[in-house]
This record gives structure tokens, C-alpha cells and sequence, in this order.
């Protein structure tokens, strides 16, 4: 029986800055589905409670006999080299881990090399970009790899889950790397009729589950491919070895002549019966997947559509809360906490959450009418949370609550009504709440009124 282990979840992400709307603009339409891919792989791990990622790039500061790790407490990169300088990501060095990858390396005649006054490389901030934007925030350990052989790359991924291992949590493992880049004339490698032989392999040897091809792939063929995440690759099959894969290709994509691809190698949704792993308790109405993947999914698709004028997909396989039939409202906001667009359907008009999310969010970047059009040089400055609607039930005006339930007042005739939702600064009484909500409804002061209340699930951008 296989051992149980602290890496709970690996994968690979490709590193295109193209893909960040802010540095893509239009562009990032020719590469939606690894966009889409990456919010989905962000899904599963979270689900896999991975409290640290460890990121191992191809264009990290290299040594030719060394791996190297960024040194902390804070990790920074920006895309000010992509002419996006305000669009940035940072994350907390998990020194713990960092300290005992270094510890198991070095006894296994590995040297970790720490890098410092560097930013984060490309390689490493367009993973942790989609990562962050879409709803995991933990801490990050950032490796880069080394000319040693591919063996080596093998065995540090193996020292990485040993020391993952004595850290006794949950810890998740990212190769960065993007795959051919001769698979067009215009690619920016030059071209290669050959190449996209490599692209097919790796695909292939990933979707029968069947990874040791990689490892023993035709290195004349991976050379004239000329890719940079073979070695990122290969590191993280070191780290998922003697734990039950699972590999999936989630996307496999080549519109500038690189390949970009988005997979999963293992997933572990829940920590194994008896094994090492030591998590948090959560709290019984917390789901660590949608706290931050709802608002993170209307970001995407307000920057999307502002940038692109076309709307995102839904999620091919949308999980939990996502999947469910429900009302929401979205609201955006400005740094400085001023509303700056907030519509949303008191019923659900669409089959899943999800649909209803992202129509609502673009409504309320281009529809809301106290408001001017979303501009693109406003994305990076604007915050997003999404409110879920319980079923309205009936109520008298002595079952309101206007910190704890949302109100929707209709006139008798049920022709007009406006709707508040619950814990809004400055309405403290159930009388103000009302009033509101009938003054938006265009409902007359004195008019009869029938009351509905309904609970909310607020889940906020971080």
C-alpha cells in the first residue's frame, strides 16, 4: 500500500504574461481556455487544503550546479516589464518548509541556493497570478531549477516531498513551464516540423496516467522542441512519486506557437485516513474553495468582458455552491471602499451559480445606471464581492433584521419592488431598511406593502 503523503496536490501551469488581462488586453481571447483551465486547477487545490505551494520556474535566477529559492518574508513580482507595473502578486515565504527542503537536499548532496533582491520571475508570477486571482492565498515557496541532470531534477523533487513530509501539513507543488515554442513559423523560436511531436507526447503520456513516459521521453526530440518546462516538469514528478496519480489534462493550447499546457498530476480533496497530514479544523459553514473563487470569478470575467467585449464561460464541471441554482448580487468597489457598480437577481434566472454570477458581474461593471462604464484603467484598482441569496420567505415587519436578512418590499398589486441587502452601513432599523427598499422599488411612502426576507452568504475578495 502506497504511504500517504504531505503533497496533496501537483500540477502544471504554463507562464505566458499574455495570459494576464492587464498585459493581454484583446489578446487574452486567444487563450481563454488556459485562462479557464487555470481557475479550475486552482479549484482542486484548494479542495486539496494545501496551506503552502511550492513554484519551481525555468526562468528563476539559475546556477548551473544549484537550485535556487527566493529569499523571503515576502515574495513580490510585478508585470512592470510587460507594461502592466501596477498589476502585481505577493505572497509570505513559508520559511519552515523552505528550511527543511534545504535540510533534505543537502543531505542528499543538493545544494538550494537562496536568490535575494530579486522579484519574482515571470515564470513564477503568472502561475501565482492565477492562483491568487483565483481564490488561494497561502503561503509560497519559489524554486528555480539547475543544469544538473534530469535525474537530480527527479531526486530533488524527491528531497521536496520529504521535507514536505516532516512539515506534517498540507502542501501543494506547481511546475511552471510552457512546452514546444517551434510549433508555427511565427513562433518565437523559429520553427520546427517536428516539434509539436514532443507537445503530443507529454499530452498523451499525461492523459492514459502514464508520467514515467515524460521522464523517459527522446531528449533529441525535447531539444529540437526547444522547451523551458521539461526540468519544472520533472521535479514535480519527483515530488508526486509513491502517492496515487491522477493526471488530467485540463487544457492544451498553441495560438502564438508555444505550447501552453494545464494539467494535474495528483489530488488529494481530502487529507488520507491516518496519515501525516495535521490541518486546521474549519468552521462548519466555511468552504475554503468558494470564500474566494466567486469574487475571483467576477474579476475574471468584468476583465474580460471590459477588455475583450466577450463574456467568459461558466465552468465546463462547476463544483459546490457554483453548481447550485441561487440569486446572487455582485457588488465592485474602489480601493477607497466606494461603490462602484452593484446589480444582481432577487430569483435565479440561469441553471447553475455560476452563469448567474458572471452575467451579474458584468451588469454591474456596464449596466448600473448611478454609475459610468468600467474602464479598463480602473481594473487593477477595483475590489469584488459576491452575495448569495437564500429563498425570500415571507415575513411580518417584526421578523426583520437588517443586520442579519436581506428585504424585499413589493406593492399589493406585486408590479413593483426593490430589494436591500442585510449588513449595509448606516441601516440599523428595520424602518430605514424598508423605506430604502421601497424607494428603489418606486413604490410611493404610505402605499400597502407585502415583506420578504431572505439570508445572504457574503463572500469577499482578499
Amino acid at each position: 500500500m502506497e504511504n500517504a503523503s504531505s503533497i496533496v496536490f501537483a500540477g502544471i501551469a504554463p507562464h505566458p504574461p499574455i495570459m494576464v488581462p492587464e498585459v493581454g488586453h484583446e489578446a487574452i481571447a486567444e487563450v481563454r481556455a488556459s485562462i479557464e483551465a487555470m481557475a479550475e486547477l486552482t479549484d482542486r487545490l484548494i479542495k486539496s487544503r494545501a496551506e503552502t505551494v511550492v513554484l519551481i520556474s525555468p526562468h528563476a535566477p539559475l546556477d548551473a550546479r544549484a537550485f535556487v529559492a527566493y529569499q523571503g518574508p515576502k515574495l513580490y513580482g510585478d508585470f512592470e516589464n510587460f507594461r502592466a507595473p501596477k498589476t502585481t502578486v505577493e505572497a509570505e515565504l513559508d520559511e519552515e518548509l523552505l528550511q527543511l527542503i534545504t535540510q533534505e537536499a543537502g543531505d542528499h548532496d543538493y545544494v538550494v541556493v537562496r536568490v535575494r533582491g530579486h522579484q519574482l520571475d515571470h515564470g513564477t508570477t503568472v502561475p501565482l497570478y492565477f492562483l491568487q486571482r483565483n481564490g488561494w492565498n497561502g503561503r509560497v515557496v519559489a524554486l528555480g531549477f539547475s543544469f544538473l541532470s534530469n535525474q537530480d531534477h527527479l531526486s530533488f523533487g524527491a528531497c521536496v516531498k520529504r521535507a514536505a513530509d516532516k512539515a506534517a501539513r498540507p502542501v501543494a507543488f506547481l511546475a511552471s513551464g510552457d512546452l514546444s515554442h517551434r510549433l508555427k513559423p511565427e513562433a518565437p523560436a523559429g520553427y520546427s516540423p517536428s516539434a509539436h511531436l514532443f507537445d503530443a507526447e507529454v499530452v498523451a503520456a499525461l492523459k492514459a496516467n502514464t508520467p514515467d513516459r515524460i521522464i523517459n521521453l527522446d531528449q533529441d526530440l525535447r531539444k529540437l522542441a526547444g522547451e523551458c518546462g521539461y526540468r519544472s516538469l520533472l521535479v514535480a514528478l519527483g515530488a508526486a512519486r509513491g502517492s496515487p496519480l491522477s493526471c488530467e489534462v485540463l487544457s492544451y493550447e498553441a495560438p502564438f506557437g508555444v505550447g501552453y499546457l494545464v494539467a494535474q498530476l495528483l489530488s488529494v480533496s481530502s487529507p488520507p485516513a491516518g496519515g501525516p497530514l495535521q490541518t486546521a479544523p474549519h468552521e462548519s459553514d466555511s468552504n475554503p474553495m468558494t470564500d474566494n473563487v466567486l469574487p475571483a470569478l467576477a474579476r475574471l470575467a468584468v476583465e474580460t468582458f471590459v477588455l475583450t467585449n466577450s463574456q467568459i464561460k461558466p465552468p465546463d464541471n462547476p463544483a459546490g455552491i457554483l453548481a447550485e441554482r441561487a440569486a446572487c448580487f455582485v457588488s465592485i468597489k474602489t480601493q477607497d471602499g466606494d461603490l462602484r457598480g452593484c446589480i444582481g437577481t432577487i430569483e435565479p434566472a440561469r441553471e447553475t451559480l455560476a452563469q448567474e454570477l458572471i452575467s451579474n458581474a458584468i451588469h454591474s461593471a456596464t449596466r448600473d445606471p448611478r454609475f459610468p462604464i468600467v474602464s479598463a484603467a480602473e481594473l487593477p484598482q477595483l475590489h469584488y464581492s459576491v452575495d448569495v441569496l437564500s429563498a425570500p420567505e415571507p415575513a411580518t415587519f417584526a421578523q426583520l433584521d437588517p443586520k442579519n436578512y436581506g428585504v424585499i418590499v413589493e406593492d399589493e398589486a406585486g408590479l413593483n419592488r426593490g430589494l436591500l441587502l442585510p449588513d449595509i452601513d448606516g441601516v440599523d432599523t428595520a424602518a430605514k431598511q424598508v423605506e430604502i427598499a421601497a424607494r428603489k422599488g418606486g413604490i410611493p411612502a404610505g402605499a400597502p406593502i407585502r415583506l420578504s426576507r431572505f439570508r445572504v452568504q457574503r463572500f469577499d475578495e482578499v
